[in-house]
């Protein structure tokens, strides 16, 4: 029995991997971090665990729902999808890969890394310093500045390039 359940987590994993995230969809919730585990409950339910980008995050009704579509066109059930606040999402856990994805769709990725994960019942307080402005993913120029702190959504924040001229998104380190 554990190396049907141990492959139909493999399979789970797999199927997630291709899961667009919304708001950004050359990028899988995978690779930005936002599907955080898919194990076997204490009732051998398959559970998907995922965490918002913050908080308030808008898409993660939408994320749930493609979870859910993706593993029932799988036929992967019965599962059940569990959102999770601790430990808080942090840039640090998106991928190089989705990186490097982000720059070439025209989103400078966060630079820099947030530090050690709270462990649970930790609050600890830090001070993020202040980081060079991001460089542009069009042209690779260091001359950008920021021209609202809140971009296409409240996780990015929106630059411009003094060289090209182009506006672009800056997923911002948190």
């Amino acid at each position: 029995m554990q190396a049907t359940a141990d492959h139909t987590l493999e399979r789970a994993w797999q199927v997630l991997e291709s899961v667009p995230d919304p708001e950004i969809p050359v990028v899988s919730i995978r690779e930005l971090g936002i599907l955080r585990d898919v194990r076997r409950a204490d009732d051998g339910q398959l559970e998907v665990v995922i965490t918002p980008t913050y908080s308030g995050c808008p898409a993660m009704s939408q994320i749930a729902e493609d979870v859910a579509h993706a593993l029932d066109a799988a036929q992967i059930a019965p599962h059940r999808i569990v959102t999770t606040l601790t430990p808080a999402w942090t840039t640090d856990w998106i991928t190089a890969a989705a990186r490097e994805k982000l720059r070439a769709y025209g989103i400078a990725p966060p630079t820099g890394n947030c530090g050690p994960v709270a462990q649970p019942g930790e609050q600890p307080i830090t001070f993020m310093p202040k980081l060079p402005a991001p460089v542009c993913p069009r042209c690779g120029s260091k001359h950008t500045e920021r021209l609202a702190q809140f971009g296409s959504t409240a996780c990015k924040a929106l630059y411009r390039c003094i060289d090209c001229r182009e506006p672009f998104d800056y997923f911002k380190p948190y």
